[in-house]
């Protein structure tokens, strides 16, 4: 028998809309069932509509979605949420391991929305009872949520490849100040230093001006962050650092939004390799870019919140 299905109830099913359907099939394969059949019909003018083509009533529903751009895959989730509590599902949980509009988590100016909390409301509404989801921008977003939240850490993915690579002069770096918690942790796990890439932007998405603060001559330095957008900050960091004298640089990135010139700002840059989790389709191939999954760690947290177990292991960070 499948290490996951020991003491899995036979009222355990998952399901997924349209954006990360392979990762859902891969981590329902990993739990050891069959990915649940559901449909989205469109109408001509766009508007779309979800529902199950098998009985729900009293399962456990998983519903496994990255909230990746358009907001149509959000509306998705919440169609998909919104049908099962009305088919008499006895408990519906969001697989979310990219969550969308995470980045929008505080007023930063003023009269701005702060998108996450929305979010986390209109889950809610849809009738989530839980939320699992993978590195968020800001760890206070749990808050923003009124029933639990499974807060998983890619850390779990991303450390065991880098102590693989035996590196003979580790130095972990942070891309920015934002993220120096996060570096922090991997530099201590790793037992080895770390330096800080301070930048200030003019706008989102366009970088004003960098400086390291840390010495990175003759180092194999690894930069961590949770979000690869248009890969400008990581391109710009990853170009200093080997022109401060750096023996190597590569990156660690959760999310793959590599949106914009992103592929072109990486194949140019001095990054030896981008890792990254499946979190998000990668659009296109690329030679630079490693891709590790998350579909067994999703899969192992369905199996023990099912079981009741601590998920504790998967929280190196």
């Amino acid at each position: 028998m499948h290490p996951f299905l020991e003491t899995m109830s036979d009222k355990v099913k998952i399901f997924t809309g349209t954006a990360t359907r392979v990762l859902a099939g891969n981590i329902a394969h990993k739990y050891g069932i069959n990915l649940g059949s559901c449909v989205v019909d469109k109408f001509s003018d766009g508007e779309f509509a979800c529902y199950f083509e098998e009985s729900v009533r009293g399962s456990d529903v998983f519903i496994i979605q990255s909230t990746i751009p358009p907001s149509d895959n959000l509306m998705e989730m919440l169609l998909l949420a919104d049908a099962a509590k009305r088919a008499s599902a006895n408990q519906i949980v969001a697989v979310i391991p990219y969550f969308g509009f995470s980045r929008q988590d505080r007023k930063d100016k003023a009269r701005v929305s702060i998108g996450a909390k929305l979010v986390a409301d209109l889950l809610g509404t849809a009738g989530f009872t839980r939320v699992m989801t993978m590195d968020l921008h800001a760890d206070q977003i749990q808050g923003f949520f009124n029933f639990p939240v499974d807060h998983l850490f890619a850390s779990t993915i991303f450390l065991p490849y880098l102590k693989s690579l035996n590196l003979p002069n580790l130095l972990i770096a942070s891309p920015d100040i934002g993220g120096t918690r996060r570096a922090k942790s991997y530099a201590k796990y790793l037992q080895t230093d770390m330096v800080i890439c301070h930048k200030t932007r003019s706008k989102a998405n366009e970088i004003e001006s960098m400086t390291i603060i840390g010495e990175v001559k003759g180092r194999d330095v690894v930069l961590v962050d949770d979000i690869c957008d248009t890969a400008g900050t990581l391109s710009k960091a990853a170009d200093m650092i080997m022109d401060a004298g750096a023996s190597s640089v590569r990156a660690v990135c959760t999310h793959a939004i590599l949106s914009g010139k992103a592929y072109e700002n990486i194949e140019k840059s001095s990054l030896v390799e981008l890792i990254v989790t499946d979190s998000i389709p990668l659009k296109q191939p690329s030679a630079k870019i490693k891709v590790l999954s998350c579909a067994e760690m999703f899969a192992d947290v369905i199996s023990k919140l099912l079981k009741h177990e601590s998920i504790s292991a998967h929280f190196i960070i």
